[in-house]
């Protein structure tokens, strides 16, 4: 499976860099994420809990950080296993450029499965990791950015943690 996409973040390219090589961030960010930690130098471990139509599996994976172009580009690649339910490995090829309102983030990624997830078809595997690639970038954009005037969640204080961080 691959898919290419891009996002629009109103941070300047230092402040989007930082994030995507922070752990706490990335926990953030993932869905489903119980656990990251490491470095970009060593890779992350991560401990991810996901439910892919009817398997629910806790996987445990390493991602490492490569062909790092400081504030231009990166190349995160990775592995997961879900012990009966299965794997998952993948690469994302991440750009950062300057926009007009602030840094354009462009990714392309490539995704496996196999065991009981790759039983389920590819349609649904297809359809959950590209829900699973949004939910990732709009989380970052939230981070980075704080709410939207239009967020109706309670919590939305909570966002936008990052940039009050480093203001």
């Amino acid at each position: 499976m691959q898919m290419s996409d891009a996002r629009d973040i109103k941070a300047d390219r230092a402040t989007v860099w930082a994030a995507l090589l922070s752990p706490e961030v990335l926990k953030e960010c993932v869905p489903g994420a119980q656990e990251v930690t490491g470095t970009p130098e060593e890779g992350f471990e991560a401990t991810v809990v996901q439910k892919v139509g009817p398997v629910k599996a806790t996987f445990k994976g390493m991602v490492k950080v490569s062909n790092i172009v400081e504030l231009e580009s990166l190349t995160l690649t990775g592995e997961g296993k879900g012990g009966a339910a299965g794997y998952a490995k993948g690469g994302a090829n991440v750009r950062l450029e300057d926009s007009e309102t602030g840094t354009r983030l462009s990714y392309d990624v490539e995704a496996s499965v196999g065991g009981k997830l790759a039983q389920l078809g590819s349609r649904l595997v297809d359809g959950f990791a590209k829900k699973m690639a949004d939910q990732f970038f709009t989380r970052l954009e939230e981070v980075l950015e704080g709410p939207s005037e239009d967020d109706p969640e309670p919590e939305a204080e909570k966002k936008g943690w990052l940039k009050r961080l480093i203001s």
